[in-house]
Formats: structure tokens, sequence, C-alpha cells
């Protein structure tokens, strides 16, 4: 999992290997130590051991070694501080992360499987796509990598006939309540993706309970839902294969089921035989 380490313990990392590496030299020219004596000295001081079996002889050296303690020690403290604090920060971080895709996982169940089976229905390029979203158990990250590939390359226009507008309109009023309870979850801060997908779905929501009916429409209207219904599929399906890898490494059970409503697989089928 990629992770970022905080500005503040970026710095006092680079101050601690600069005095390291500055202190090594040094003693080793003014005191005359090897690299291996140098450098033990340097961490049972930074470290705030101190043996004494090695210690600076010269003025000049005990100057140095003053320096190494204001700056070191201080340094030192401060990577142990930041550590512990960014192991306890990136553990609450991963137990919020685990939540959201606790959440994202009842979206699916409740709406997101539908919605897609619903739109991809009237896709026109979807037999593009079909083929390399078959997702199967001996599925591996690359395989996903490949298929990303595809998403991200799709042609994502569908031309919203009155049936699948007025398919959608019901279905989403059936569920505003829950979309909007998603919507207000503090926790989808943590998602990139997910989020912009709740967006463009609400959008879409918005827009088809703004009109009173949806027949005899002006073709530039028709349009703009089409628009509207592109931009949820696109983030749908993107969200729906990174949902899919994120099962397939983590609940093979839940993955299992998921495979057999694959709303993209003709012969899905949630009986097992």
């Amino acid at each position: 999992m990629h992770f970022t380490l905080p500005f503040r313990m970026r710095i006092y990392l680079i101050i601690l290997f600069c005095v390291l590496c500055g202190g090594m030299i040094g003693l080793m020219v003014i005191e005359q130590l090897s690299p291996l004596d140098a450098f033990y000295f340097l961490i049972v001081t930074i470290a705030t051991v101190g043996y004494g079996d090695i210690h600076p002889v010269t003025p000049v050296g005990k100057i140095l070694v003053m320096v190494i303690i204001i700056t070191g020690v201080g340094c030192f403290v401060g990577v142990a501080a930041n550590s512990i604090e960014f192991m306890f920060d990136e553990r609450e971080r991963k137990t919020r992360i685990e939540k959201l895709n606790m959440i994202i996982g009842i979206f699916f169940s409740e709406v997101g499987t539908r919605i897609l089976k619903k739109i991809c229905t009237y896709d026109p390029a979807v037999d593009e796509i079909r083929a390399v979203l078959v997702v199967s158990s001996t599925w591996t990250d690359t395989e996903f990598s490949r298929a990303r590939a595809v998403l991200l390359n799709h042609t994502y226009s569908i031309d919203c006939p009155l049936p699948l507008l007025e398919d959608l309109h019901a279905f989403l009023m059936h569920h505003k309540g829950f979309l909007l309870a998603l919507l207000e979850n503090p926790q989808l801060i943590e998602h990139d993706s997910f989020t912009p997908l709740l967006q463009a779905l609400f959008h879409l929501t918005e827009e088809l309970m703004a009109r009173e009916k949806l027949t005899g429409l002006p073709l530039t209207d028709y349009a703009h839902l089409s628009g509207d219904t592109s931009r949820v599929y696109r983030h749908l399906v993107l969200e729906w294969l990174t949902y899919m890898q994120y099962l397939k490494q983590n609940y093979p059970y839940l993955f299992s089921l998921a495979m057999r409503q694959n709303p993209f697989d003709k012969n899905a089928s949630v009986i097992v035989s």
C-alpha cells in the first residue's frame, strides 16, 4: 500500500542523516577514528547511551560532539516520536478505509450493480469492454490493470432512450434516501473516486426528478440527460472494477457472489452449479 511520510518527519530524517554523515567525516578527520568507531560513537551519543569507551580528545572534536548532541539528539527524539505517531495514524487510516470499503460494498449491493446493469445494456460499444470484464477467480493484479486500461480508453456515450430514463428515474427516486445517507458520510473524503461517483449519481437523480415528465422533451434536453448518464456510467464501471479487485484480495466469498452477479457477463447466475 502506498503511503507518504509526513513532511515534518521527512525534515527530521534529512537533518539526522546530515548529522550522521557530517559527524562521521568530522570524527574521522579530527579524532582520527575509523569509520566503524566514528559511526558507533555517533549512535551511542545520539541515542543518549554514552558508554564512554570512545570520547573526543581534541578541542575541535569536543566542539563537534557538542554540535552533534544539540542537533542529533533532538532529531533522533523527533524521528522516534513522529514514527510512533505515524504508525498510529496509519492504523487509524487503514481502519477508516476498511469501513469505507464496507460502505462501497453496501452501495453495490443495494444500487450500484443494478444501475450498472441497466445502463450498460444501452452502451452501443459494450462488447468492446465486456470481454475484459468477465472477472474470474484466477485473475491477478495484471489482469485487473489490463482491464482498467481498456476502461480508461473506452468511449462512454449512452444515447438514453425514454425507457432507460424512466427506469432510472423510478429506481433512483426509490433509493434517494439511501444515496443521500451515503453522500453525507464524512468518511467519503478518504476516497478519491467513490465520492465523484456519488456526486454524479446524485446529480443525475436531481436532473430526472426536476422534470415533471420525461416524455416530449426537446432533443437537446435528452442529449443533456444522456451526458449525465454517461458520466455516471464511466465512474460506476471504473469503481466497480476497483471494488472487484478489493474483494478478490480480501474477501473471496464475497468475490464469488460478485462474480455470479457480474453485469457484463451474459452467463452470470447466482445459482452455483
